[in-house]
């Protein structure tokens, strides 16, 4: 009996010192109670138009077509240095930056037969090119530059176009040489949308309509698996070389590497090749 009357009493000098513990006492509180019917409905309004925008981004990406620049060679006017220069090209696409690798020794004719794919942003209709000298103790020298307006019929019909593009550096304006590049261009069709990209992040919300609020999305592409023949040109695979030759006697007035990088660009393919190359003698 003196047990009791000890805990109980020692209960109530508690609650006299503390006072009632409140009924959420412990429980985790995010502040979404406190939010009024109206304040409630803004953030949802805010988040559907959050939703939507990341709806038509992902839209827009996915009608991007794939534009395929490979960079021949070029020949340039003058050797500057007191041996030969180590060339390499960078291109500018948008507000992204894409290099070749460097030719040792290539002076005044280097030779990359790079191919670069790119995803065209819209509204993108240039290339900006610069030439670079590289240097083992000092920074990289700026040798030439230039821009590549891409054809309409590259865009539109998807046209395999070869040219050769006036540089300007040193020289003056268009004075230093010029570059050959062959341009190709394939055209997605934009895909129905599936809703939100797999790596991005949905949380639900604790306000009473319960609605979904996308976080900003992280790489909205997952990368596909590496493919260690992707990396092979086909111009470098055993079975190219009868059909290159093939092709340089069927195009004898085209430079055989043209032909090579064209053949590449078609992944291999022996028949549209030379439809290609038909229509850059058109």
């Amino acid at each position: 009996m003196e047990g009791t009357k000890k805990r109980l009493t020692d209960e109530w000098r508690e609650r006299a010192m503390l006072g009632e513990l409140p009924a959420n006492f412990l429980r985790l509180d995010d502040g979404t109670n406190d939010l009024t019917e109206s304040q409630a409905r803004s953030r949802d309004h805010e988040s559907a138009a959050a939703h939507a925008m990341l709806q038509m981004q992902n839209q827009t990406m996915c009608s991007m077509g794939r534009l395929t620049i490979t960079v021949v060679q070029a020949k340039l006017v003058k050797n500057y240095g007191l041996t030969g220069m180590d060339p390499y090209v960078r291109l500018r696409v948008g507000h992204t930056i894409y290099e070749t690798h460097t030719d040792r020794k290539g002076g005044k004719n280097p030779h990359w037969n790079k191919v670069i794919q790119v995803f065209l942003p819209p509204g993108i209709k240039q290339i900006y090119v610069e030439i670079y000298d590289e240097c083992s103790f000092t920074m990289d020298d700026l040798i030439a530059w230039g821009h590549i307006t891409i054809p309409s019929q590259v865009l539109e019909k998807g046209t395999t176009y070869e040219d050769w593009y006036l540089l300007s550096g040193k020289q003056g304006d268009d004075q230093e040489g010029s570059i050959n590049v062959v341009l190709s261009y394939e055209v997605r069709v934009p895909r129905p949308y599936m809703g939100m990209a797999s790596n991005m992040v949905i949380m639900p919300s604790t306000n009473p309509t319960n609605s979904m609020i996308p976080l900003a999305p992280v790489n909205v592409y997952t990368q596909p698996p590496v493919n260690p023949e992707m990396n092979v040109l086909p111009s470098s695979r055993p079975q190219a070389e009868e059909e290159l030759k093939q092709l340089n006697e069927m195009f004898s007035n085209i430079d055989p590497e043209v032909i090579k990088s064209v053949y590449d660009v078609n992944g291999g393919r022996k028949d549209v090749t030379v439809n290609s190359l038909l229509q850059m003698i058109e």
